[in-house]
């Protein structure tokens, strides 16, 4: 079958779920999702919410999250050495050294993220999870690219695992550089062109090889594979990374988080447009003059301030809504409604800060994983791991960073509430230090705690490096020997200098030296 034809079977299952998620965008960000019908965005036209509540409120959320996942200062993940290997394999000796080599890795990965424009694409997928509750992110090698729920299509088995996902995208002919058939006019099986023919659909499907292993996929364009465009991946290294912010068993698609809370989004929306249509008549001023009455409404709608015409006030009187108490009314229900809002969204506890702690972001998860039921949980499996899978290969084939042996060292994410990062390994260290100096005393604490250990897990803690910062057991054996050599030399000066002053050697003390040392007389 036809990644083309694959790809118009399986929209029948995405139909629901596209249609929530356009709903949901056009209550929140109308730019971010559409239906399939109008392909070129920009021939769009984009209808305003009559509140920003909504807006706001993804934004926030999804700031929240793009911190808690990718902290811009910190790890979301380290390095650790299998317990199962140490003794057999590694020595128990080195855990400290190879802590520290991998914090240097880490350093390393981190700022290669920082220098690139993942961040930029995560964020927006974040927005479409949190909307759309599905989103694609492909790891090319021009960096990160996301696709939204209206290019592509996924197929799931019973257990939620990928199986197959076909992507649909409008490439122009001439980036593409292949010899394509020259389209013709209403042309239904060649899919939809541009109006000068330029533009050609562009179909990727990917499928899981169940002999290999592997991810295959290849690309069409008008019912033909493009060459070149074949290629595999790893398993457990993949680089289409398929989204979901919350799942139902049996779904193959996601919900978002707007979805759950739609029912207040759309009494927001119509009580926002009520009270701003109500408020623009209810300001609109209009007088109205007694058809039987002396005064002529020429002579009210040309006078200015101030002047002085001839009437009756009787004959005049001004349109008044009597719709005080229910404005008061909708206003009060439109505030409770932004209150629950702004609590499903996280908005009540923004702080601002120029620079973000490490506490900040652990509490940041901490409240993410309490309030959202888990979905760091669900990120972790489908973003965060094939994530940093993807980014190790794609390091270890460039040579950036040294090969990791996957038998004995295994990534560890470290975000989220259950998660052990190195910030709290550093907490617990110096928490379990300081109850045994205060419990058994300092004798205790120089008895059994190894120092130079010590001080080299709080450093792999840290993520510092201590390169010609910490002394070496070479460097500490050498200046041992250089102390005790030089309190040898004062030892033998001080019992020198006893020594010149003894009785025996002092001539001023002992006669017979004293004699011994006078000239013999002539």
């Amino acid at each position: 079958m036809l990644a083309r034809e694959r790809y118009d079977y399986l929209t029948s299952d995405r139909s629901q779920f596209l249609d929530t998620a356009v709903e949901c965008s056009k209550l929140t960000l109308p730019y971010l999702i559409s239906d399939d019908l109008s392909f070129k965005t920009s021939h769009r036209n984009l209808i305003t919410p009559w509140q920003s509540v909504g807006a706001k409120a993804v934004v926030t959320l999804a700031a929240k999250l793009m911190l808690a996942l990718l902290p811009p200062q910190t790890t979301f993940f380290k390095l650790q050495v299998r317990d199962d290997k140490l003794g057999d394999e590694i020595p128990k000796e080195i855990r400290s050294e190879l802590d520290l080599s991998f914090s240097k890795i880490e350093r390393q990965i981190m700022d290669y993220i920082a220098a690139s424009s993942d961040r930029v694409v995560v964020h927006q997928a974040l927005k479409h999870l949190i909307v759309g509750g599905n989103a694609l992110i492909f790891m090319g090698k021009d960096g990160l690219k996301n696709y939204p729920l209206n290019r592509y299509v996924v197929s799931r088995d019973g257990n939620g695992n990928v199986l197959e996902i076909v992507t649909k995208e409008l490439i122009s002919r001439k980036v593409l550089g292949t010899e394509l058939p020259t389209p013709v006019p209403n042309n239904v099986a060649g899919g939809k062109t541009g109006s000068d023919g330029d533009d050609v659909e562009v179909y990727t499907c990917v499928k899981l090889d169940e002999k290999s292993g592997r991810w295959v996929w290849y690309q069409e364009a008008d019912d033909m594979i493009l060459p070149g465009s074949k290629s595999t991946a790893p398993k457990n290294a993949s680089p289409w990374l398929v989204l979901r912010f919350n799942t139902v068993d049996g779904e193959d698609y996601g919900r978002g988080r707007v979805e759950e809370f739609i029912g207040d989004l759309r009494s927001l929306e119509g009580l926002s447009q009520a009270l701003v249509e109500g408020s623009a008549a209810a300001a609109k001023v209009v007088f109205l003059v007694s058809p039987s009455s002396t005064t002529k409404p020429k002579t009210i709608a040309d006078a200015g301030n101030g002047a002085i015409v001839q009437g009756r006030p009787e004959d005049v009187a001004v349109i008044q809504v009597g719709k005080t108490a229910d404005f008061q009314t909708a206003a009060q229900m439109a505030q409770q409604l932004e209150r629950r809002i702004a609590e499903a969204f996280m908005q009540l506890n923004v702080r601002q800060s120029e620079r973000t702690t490490a506490e900040e972001v652990r509490l940041t998860q901490m409240e993410l994983e309490q309030q959202l039921g888990g979905l760091f949980s669900l990120l972790t499996i489908e973003f965060l791991i094939p994530y940093l899978n993807r980014t190790l290969l794609i390091l270890t084939r460039s040579k950036q960073i040294p090969n990791i042996p996957k038998n004995l060292v295994r990534p560890q994410i470290v975000a989220g509430v259950n998660a052990l990062g190195r910030g709290q390994d550093r907490e617990s260290l110096t928490q379990f230090i300081g109850t045994i100096a205060q419990t058994l005393g300092p004798e205790a604490l120089m008895r059994f705690i190894n120092a130079s250990e010590a001080i080299k897990r709080l450093a792999a803690a840290q993520g510092i490096d201590v390169l010609n910062l910490v002394k070496t057991e070479q460097e500490i054996q050498q200046e041992q020997q250089e102390a005790q050599q030089m309190q040898a030399q004062q030892a033998l000066m001080e019992q020198a200098g006893q020594m010149a002053n003894a009785p025996l050697v002092d001539p001023t003390k002992n006669a017979s030296l004293n004699a011994a040392t006078q000239p013999p007389e002539e």
